[in-house]
């Protein structure tokens, strides 16, 4: 008689079905025909990139065009609501179970992933709904809608089987659920509280977000702008403090990056090994579990931007997975690989507290503590104005329902995901659990958003050409 645990049976569903060997693969193709698209845009203009994107905060603060929030606004709550938990004890994770070869493999997915973002942006504000009052709107379900559906001639329940799978996986997704597992989870690790208390802090941070979110949007985006600038600096700060403080293995971390990312890593410590393949597995599925790529999320709130062109907004988006990726879970994978505690088998926030604690002793879990919390923070109340979009789209003719689900998104489910979250602790279930449940909920709605990006990159190749034509060349 075979017995499994139920880690085995969720870890075999991620990896084997849903991000199985050939899903990497996918994404790479479709990040690969859309760079070519663009020209190589993300390379050959990064200059440009961040030139008009950190380069003029001050500018974007203000927006032109229709819209409800200006273009950092937007920026922040998105990148507020991908720079969360996945880039700590996310990508310890990754590491505790492909190697510090997966490492790599989220460099290249976050490379070819700028392009990604950057397409579904540019699809998101120009199929975005515009309404009399200037309010804008959109994401995938409006662009397979007015691209597929409008556009190509599709018949409405074809064009609307494909916008519900979409809606349906996207909000079933378990990022919201694991933002409260994490809270809870990581108060226990960094203080060595109690269950109960720990549910107890689980609470008053659910009680925050719907305070947050019940201000719609608006009151979501201004909290971003305000967190997103401090959380970064914060984190980057105290992890440059260990990769500095360990800068003698610097050298060996990122050879060893690099060297597992082409040759199966054997067993050590407590690491239990790990293929080449499960490197790409692993490396892939977090860097979109983290910075989003291909998930179509963030073209919820990028599409709500005052912006007058898709791609004025569109390059905040390869800025948003450069800050995300390239930036922040690099801190994160050098603090793990310098101080080698990804060795003991470690994964999630333990890997990362064990790292501050060799550098920061007893503040340690203050400072990583703080940091977790914000960033949990953003990624709640980012991805509730997801679900706000997502409620506009399908209950557009039905207000009543429309307020009584988005009201719903606001203060009812955060507390249902903390009395989830809270019994999930009570029954002792591991971290790694969550985070195998968190790729498996992320990988389904990127299948079907990468198909209809490729669907529709005709489109992105126009927008992005007319673009060069207007803007680059001119120099406006």
């Amino acid at each position: 008689m075979i017995c499994i645990t139920i880690e085995e049976l969720l870890e075999f569903i991620a990896y084997e079905i849903i991000w199985n060997p050939y899903m990497p693969f996918l994404f790479f193709g479709a990040g690969a025909i859309i760079t070519i698209l663009m020209g190589f845009f993300q390379f050959r203009h990064f200059g440009y990139i961040v030139k008009n994107t950190i380069g003029k905060i001050s500018e974007a603060r203000k927006g032109k065009g229709p819209g409800i929030v200006s273009q950092f606004a937007a920026w922040a709550t998105a990148t507020g609501a991908t720079i969360g938990m996945g880039n700590i004890a996310g990508v310890a994770s990754a590491i505790a179970l492909g190697g510090p070869g997966a490492v790599f493999w989220m460099w290249m997915a976050a490379l070819f992933g700028m392009a990604i973002k950057m397409a579904e942006i540019i699809l998101g504000i120009k199929y975005r709904e515009v309404l009399p009052d200037g309010r804008a709107y959109g994401g995938p379900p409006y662009y397979i809608k007015k691209g597929l559906g409008e556009e190509r001639g599709w018949p409405a329940w074809a064009w609307k089987t494909l916008a519900f799978l979409f809606t349906i996986t996207f909000c079933s997704t378990a990022i919201v659920s694991m933002a409260n597992y994490t809270i809870m989870e990581g108060a226990m690790t960094c203080f060595n509280l109690t269950k109960e208390q720990a549910i107890i802090v689980g609470f008053i941070y659910a009680l925050l977000v719907a305070l947050i979110c019940i201000g719609f949007i608006p009151r979501v985006a201004r909290v971003a702008e305000f967190l997103i600038p401090l959380m970064v600096i914060i984190y980057i700060g105290g992890g440059l403090g260990v990769i500095i403080a360990n800068y003698d293995k610097i050298p060996r971390a990122i050879a060893d990056i690099f060297t597992y990312a082409f040759t199966p890593l054997a067993p050590i410590g407590g690491f239990a090994g790990a293929t080449i393949a499960k490197a790409i597995q692993v490396g892939v599925a977090r860097a979109v579990y983290s910075n989003e790529a291909g998930w179509g999320s963030a073209p919820h709130i990028h599409a709500t931007a005052k912006v007058e062109y898709p791609m004025q907004q569109a390059i905040w988006g390869a800025m948003e997975v450069f800050v995300d990726t390239i930036i922040v879970c690099t801190i994160t994978a050098l603090i793990v690989t310098t101080t080698r505690v990804w060795e003991t088998g470690y994964g999630g926030v333990t890997a990362v507290l064990t790292a501050f604690r060799s550098v920061y002793g007893p503040i340690a879990p203050i400072i990583l503590y703080i940091t977790l919390f914000i960033f949990v923070l953003t990624t709640s109340i980012g991805w509730y104005t997801y679900y706000e979009v997502e409620a506009r789209f399908w209950l557009e003719n039905k207000p009543k329902a429309r307020d009584i689900v988005i009201r719903f998104f606001q203060v009812g489910s955060p507390f249902i995901i903390w009395i989830v979250c809270a019994l999930g602790i009570y029954a002792g279930i591991v971290p790694a659990v969550f985070w195998i449940i968190g790729d498996i909920t992320s990988g389904i709605p990127v299948y079907i958003n990468l198909i209809v990006l490729l669907l529709l990159s005709p489109v992105i190749y126009r927008e992005v050409k007319e673009f060069r034509e207007k803007i680059l060349k001119t120099g406006k």
